[in-house]
């Protein structure tokens, strides 16, 4: 494999796109992927809120205290529930609107619905062709939809970038990943879902001669920069202040990746990948502050750096830490909570300090699955459907509470918005009330 590039600037010369213009100035729109620094000062506005992958934030972290610690006997409550079909695409809400991406039969369609019954509002497909090669289980797409400026963004397993009215369902504009940008789908498809800044839709496609990192202007579609050859990830990216800059943050199929947002030059890089092929980086940066931690299974392991004036210093690593395989870990009070190890060798839910990268604790046995923070609780979304409420605490392991809530082969991220949880499987939605009485 290629060395990554590391040029300053980014590269503005491939076959088959638009011709790429510098972005004009004017005002800035800073859509919903702020840095936490910023997201700190707001988070009180957005618990109704749950409009892209990982939510407000994009770190896993619901804005209020109103989460219940714990359940009648039989469960939350289910405010409602519907058939879905194909995908690990998570939902996201905005208002009283939630946006779901599934496969039906051989169409990718988006459908937008009522948060709070479950009642269609709008449907808009698409045909795809993408075939699970590697599995063969789930032929969805993966990638989670971002909402901002009333529309929707949503990028497919088999390539196809679409901008809809979210009001209407109306298609603005979409792109071809494949025939216009020459990326590839990878083992998995296309699943690195957008994140939206500035006015700008940013994603990882993974095309060559300079299209591995794009952004497109979110209103027209027009691609306004493109940087870096790097093959695309599973994961998705983020746009933070850290370290004295605001930066968007990829973690490619190479490794990391600071760019500046606006413009596309990329301030530094860190390699780190396995060395094996067949192997992903999956997990999303967490950022804190100056730091940001990186993790990928593989034998590769996890990392804290810090950044200062543009360059990159190693805290601590280590691949027998929290090597995160597909789920992003989330930041508490100091330390991070995650599953460590492969999914298909039995992860382990796993407390880890933060500054240091010791362990404080471990729980075996759970299986792997998706978590995020509501006040001091983990909700913990077991691949095989089970929910579980756990203390967000170093002390030790302590489940809060339990319910089976779901099928088998959870894969997708789960949506808190207004102390209600939406989360699906291969084919149901359900709708959770998880409020304190």
């Amino acid at each position: 494999m290629r060395a990554p590039r590391s040029s300053g600037s980014p590269r503005r010369s491939f076959a088959s796109r638009p011709t790429l213009r510098r972005r004009g100035a004017g005002p800035r729109f800073h859509g919903w992927a702020v840095g936490i620094a910023v997201g700190a000062t707001l988070l009180g506005g957005w618990a109704g809120e749950w409009p892209q992958f990982l939510g407000p934030t994009r770190n896993g972290v619901y804005a209020a205290h109103d989460v219940a610690a714990a359940w009648p006997k039989e469960g939350p409550p289910v405010l409602w529930q519907r058939s879905v079909g194909q995908g690990f695409s998570g939902p996201v809400v905005t208002g009283s609107r939630l946006v779901l991406f599934h496969r039906v039969g051989d169409q990718a369609v988006i459908e937008c619905c009522d948060a709070g019954t479950g009642r269609p509002q709008w449907t808009f497909g698409y045909p795809t062709d993408y075939h699970d090669q590697i599995v063969g289980e789930d032929h969805g797409p993966r990638a989670t939809p971002v909402l901002g400026g009333g529309k929707v963004y949503t990028l497919g397993a088999e390539g196809m970038l679409h901008c809809l009215d979210l009001t209407t369902g109306k298609k603005l504009w979409r792109h071809d990943a494949r025939t216009e940008f020459g990326a590839k789908e990878g083992f998995f498809g296309f699943a690195c879902s957008p994140v939206l800044d500035g006015g700008l839709v940013l994603v990882n496609l993974g095309g060559p001669h300079g299209a591995g990192i794009v952004a497109f202007d979110a209103a027209s579609g027009q691609v306004r920069w493109s940087a870096t050859d790097d093959e695309a990830s599973y994961s998705s990216p983020v746009v933070v202040p850290v370290g004295g800059q605001r930066l968007a943050l990829f973690f490619t199929r190479a490794g990391l990746v600071g760019l500046d947002p606006a413009r596309g030059v990329v301030r530094f890089r860190f390699p780190w990948r396995s060395r094996q092929y067949a192997s992903v980086n999956a997990a999303t940066p967490v950022v804190v502050g100056d730091r940001i931690f990186l993790s990928a299974s593989y034998e590769t392991g996890a990392v804290l750096l810090r950044v200062a004036d543009h360059r990159l210093e190693k805290v601590w690593s280590g691949d027998d830490l929290l090597s995160n395989h597909y789920a992003t870990s989330v930041y508490h009070d100091g330390y991070l909570f995650g599953f460590d190890g492969r999914q298909e060798y039995g992860p382990r839910l796993r407390c880890v300090a933060f500054p240091t990268g010791a362990v404080r604790w471990t729980k075996e046995g759970l299986g792997a699955g998706n978590l995020l923070l509501a006040g001091d609780q983990l909700l913990v979304l077991l691949e095989k459907g089970l929910l579980l409420a756990v203390a967000a605490t170093p002390e030790g392991y302590r489940e809060l509470a339990s319910a089976q809530i779901l099928g088998g082969g959870v894969r997708a991220q789960a949506a808190l918005a207004d102390g209600r949880l939406y989360a699906r499987d291969h084919n149901r939605l359900v709708c959770l009330d998880l409020k304190r009485p």
